[in-house]
């Protein structure tokens, strides 16, 4: 159904009975001319733009739980494009200008939220960084500022300017990041996805790929059976070695645990997103009230949901020594998702060596803000066999090449043979 104050309107009117399901629980087909495996945002957005930009319909999004189950629905919801790297920096800022139209798009509410993003320098060096950082998000058109401490003081009153080990000196800014609803993402674009025909189906879990006598994948085997395909699609994000394995693949990547982590909630006090410069922590506040926060991944592998207890102290360490007052603030609850690490802090979307299978992996810890520009670059490269311009250095190969973009270097498994 199309949502408007009209249909609202006419749902109040009828008590609230008459809604519609915001997306079809599709059957399986035999075949598809695409399979996404991962009903995340990622997977989902691939399928929509799929379906409204390249007119490919047939398409199946294939999730092995609910949809939104995974790290879609465990992550602290910020948004920006604040990157300084070639290769990122014209990415991320695709994805940002599709986070700004993307409710008219989706006709969803996804609770986009543009309150601003601030990184906080507590140096000469850092502050020297970010304004070469800065300078280079205006050079590519994208929004930021470099503000000083008289600045700050006046938007941040109360951080801990003086008193620290620390001190903060100012930060850079970026105004039009800020946070979106995670699960109201991924139920947008399913809302949008199922409406041009996409089959979204839950609970079904690929177990493996079906192959043609030259190795081309044809299909997935699942738990509900097999389903063929004419290209595969991968979007798993922390289960993309796993996935990748069952074609023969291994994939440069490790596995880890990223704790997010929410506050009881407390009044208004975090107007926007903020950021630690002298150590790992990030924080904004929820339209409920609860202080959004995390920091480092867990130093071990892991396929689990969950983290351990160093890092959390960590984490609130980190908050403490930026905001002393939040020691007050009780911890409500903790949860972990599944980070896809790659070697240098960027992502791989491309072509598998295995002919018809679609590589989108690697995220690191940028895979919620990235959501709309994965989504529309990977259905591109899936629709036309070719890497969109913006995404044209996220290849595979470029460990080999020596091409990596060294945004954060975090696996230790090139993996390269």
């Amino acid at each position: 159904m199309k949502y408007s104050i009209f249909s609202l309107a006419r749902a109040a009117l009828s008590g609230h009975k008459n809604w519609q399901p915001t997306w079809r629980d599709a059957a399986p087909k035999d075949r598809y001319d695409v399979v996404i495996i991962g009903g995340g945002g990622h997977g989902l957005a691939t399928a929509w733009f799929l379906a409204s930009e390249f007119g490919i319909r047939n398409v199946a999004v294939l999730e092995k739980g609910w949809i939104g189950s995974g790290n879609a629905g465990r992550n602290t919801t910020i948004i920006r494009s604040n990157y300084g790297l070639p290769g990122n920096t014209g990415f991320y800022e695709l994805s940002m200008k599709l986070w700004e139209r993307m409710e008219q798009d989706l006709n969803y509410n996804a609770m986009v939220s543009q309150r601003g993003v601030i990184n906080l320098y507590h140096s000469d060096a850092q502050r020297d960084a970010f304004a070469r950082r800065g300078n280079t998000m205006r050079i590519n058109g994208i929004d930021a500022e470099l503000l000083d401490q008289t600045a700050l003081r006046k938007m941040l009153p109360f951080l801990n300017f003086d008193n620290a080990r620390f001190p903060v000196q100012g930060g850079l800014l970026q105004r039009r990041g800020g946070t979106a609803r995670h699960d109201a993402v991924v139920w947008g674009y399913a809302h949008a996805a199922s409406a041009l025909g996409v089959d979204i189906i839950q609970n079904c879990e690929v177990t493996g790929f079906t192959r043609d006598a030259n190795g081309k994948v044809t299909g997935v085997e699942t738990s509900r059976g097999k389903i063929g395909a004419g290209k595969v699609g991968m979007a798993v994000a922390g289960s993309s070695s796993r996935v990748a394995a069952m074609a023969g693949l291994r994939l440069p990547i490790e596995s880890h645990v990223l704790q997010a982590f929410v506050s009881e909630a407390i009044k208004p006090l975090i107007p926007g997103v903020m950021t630690f410069g002298a150590g790992h922590f990030y924080v904004s506040q929820s339209d409920k009230g609860g202080l959004v926060f995390g920091g480092d991944i867990d130093g071990y592998n892991s396929y689990a949901q969950r983290g351990n207890l160093p890092v959390m102290e960590d984490v609130c360490e980190g908050g403490m020594a930026l905001i002393p007052m939040i020691g007050r603030v009780r911890l409500l609850r903790q949860w972990g998702g599944i980070m896809d690490m790659s070697m240098d802090g960027t992502p791989i979307i491309d072509k598998s060596p295995v002919d018809g299978l679609y590589i989108n992996a690697g995220w690191c810890y940028g895979g919620f803000k990235a959501t709309p520009g994965s989504g529309f670059v990977f259905a591109h490269l899936i629709a036309r066999d070719q890497s969109h311009k913006e995404a044209a250095r996220f290849r595979l190969d470029r460990f080999q090449r020596g091409a990596m973009i060294d945004e954060k270097g975090q696996g230790a498994q090139p993996n390269l043979h």
